[in-house]
């Protein structure tokens, strides 16, 4: 007889039929005459109630039968006379598959610590937390995939190993197989890298953007989604060394188009996630809401469900960045000094800024646009004004950023005279330059930090939580 997942047999509800279902136990409780296994396969948040007559069954096949276990089970499906499940399956026959010493086993059935769970990241899958966190990531990857693929993207795989820093932030990690201890040196002293595998010093790419507007600039419209890298030493719960990034590029977009693009990219994110993850949705849900109880009632987040609904209904705002600050140098936090960071014109915006213009001050979703042109890279299409550029950030609740983006600038002057002032070498960056030169067209792109929307979807509080084997400072365990 055929497994059938814990999710099928559940939907299904067929009692009188016998099915066959394997999983892990999640819990194992009981008498001298009954005993209830929790078992769970993966496949849905819920467990399948399975009843053992503990009279029919080898004692020491079920003393083995503990948290952590692997087992197979073949029985009859009745209608469950607890509640909490509609269907439980009364066990004829069970096979231990892989045994787990409850001595040792670090899962077991209480509360864990997320720090805990962190140190043992290659078992949390196991509990109904992480099963639920991930399930959705999955999710969430197909209906980016979705998306873009009914829209008539195409999917560009941009390099992972690159020569060029597409942010000019040079926080990079370097790729080489010269000897560490002993690299050939050049006559002035540097490392030679022209004895490197690749001829000249490499890194992994901290963003497919430039690749991607190449792409962009035949195939029409494109999109990326790869793991990108960042070597900044930052402990934050917002920040990764690896995360992934969905970065779409479009010929024949400018600013606006780039937004709308934006707005319903994510609306359509968070819709497939309230369709097709419900269940594991109010699981996070209650979880965040057994979390919060103590904290007094203003420091409560909005319910997860509801949270993601209010992004749904709303339409995003959309102001300058100059509308911005004013907004922000006439709020109660600013004039009562309650900002820890600076609030002037030309200042990069901090969390606390953005939260404050989506949470408290517009309560929804802000699309800001105009930056000034000195906190900016270099490809952003320079506006009239000699100071700002045609930059686009969108703002979520409890996240801050979500998307930074721009239209980019298709001018090949204008592109030189600046990447001139911000000490960008032009003769590398040669192949990029040449889409300016040959049918260089308006344009425009973004990119989406996976993991992030993954916090805002899942409720999640540190984005260590939400990759499978986060890579930190000081941390590359699994």
């Amino acid at each position: 007889m055929a497994r059938l997942k814990i999710k099928e047999i559940l939907k299904k509800g067929e009692t009188g039929s016998e099915v066959v279902a394997k999983g892990w136990v999640r819990t194992k409780r009981g008498s001298k005459n009954v005993n209830f296994i929790a078992l769970n396969d993966g496949s849905t948040i819920h467990n399948l109630q399975v009843v053992v007559d503990v009279a029919i069954f080898d004692e020491e096949l079920l003393h083995k039968i503990t948290t952590g276990a692997a087992i197979a089970v073949t029985g009859e499906l009745v209608e469950s006379a607890g509640s909490g499940q509609s269907v439980e399956l009364n066990a004829k026959s069970i096979d231990l598959l892989g045994a787990a010493d409850p001595d040792k086993y670090p899962i077991q059935p209480k509360k864990h610590s997320l720090e805990f769970l962190r140190e043992n990241a290659h078992l949390r899958f196991r509990t109904n937390t992480f099963s639920a966190v991930f399930r959705i990531r999955h999710a969430m990857a197909f209906a980016i995939h979705k998306y873009f693929n009914d829209k008539g993207f195409n999917y560009l795989h941009t390099p992972i190993v690159t020569a060029s820093d597409a942010e000019g932030a040079g926080q990079m990690f370097r790729v080489s197989t010269l000897d560490a201890k002993n690299p050939p040196l050049t006559e002035e002293g540097g490392v030679d890298f022209s004895q490197d595998f690749f001829g000249k010093a490499t890194n992994l790419t901290v963003s497919g953007q430039l690749e991607g507007e190449l792409g962009a600039l035949a195939l029409g419209e494109i999109y990326t989604f790869g793991p990108t890298f960042r070597a900044e030493n930052s402990n934050t719960t917002r920040h990764l060394a690896e995360f992934w990034m969905i970065e779409p590029e479009m010929a024949f977009y400018d600013l606006k188009d780039n937004m709308d693009l934006a707005e319903e990219f994510l609306k359509y994110c968070i819709q497939y996630a309230l369709d097709n993850c419900m269940d594991d949705l109010k699981f996070l849900a209650d979880r965040l809401k057994q979390e919060e109880k103590n904290k007094p009632q203003d420091q409560r987040s909005m319910d997860l469900i509801e949270k993601l609904e209010f992004v749904l209904k709303n339409d995003f705002v959309r102001l300058p960045y100059t509308e911005a600050i004013d907004v922000l140098k006439n709020s109660k936090p600013y004039k009562k000094k309650k900002f820890q960071f600076p609030v002037d014109w030309g200042v990069d915006l901090q969390s606390e800024h953005e939260r404050y213009l989506v949470e408290k001050h517009f309560k929804c979703p802000v699309i800001l646009t105009d930056y000034p042109k000195d906190i900016k890279a270099f490809y952003m299409k320079q506006n009239d004004d000699g100071k700002t550029v045609g930059a686009m950030d969108v703002l979520f609740p409890g996240i801050g950023e979500i998307i930074g983006g721009s239209q980019r600038e298709e001018n090949l002057e204008k592109l030189t005279t600046r990447m001139d002032e911000m000490g960008i070498p032009t003769e590398e960056m040669w192949w990029y330059l040449d889409t300016r030169r040959f049918g260089s067209v308006v344009h425009s792109g973004f990119g989406l930090g996976f993991e992030r929307l993954m916090l805002f979807v899942t409720g999640m509080g540190n984005i260590r939580d939400v990759i499978a084997f986060p890579r930190t400072p000081k941390n590359a365990e699994f």
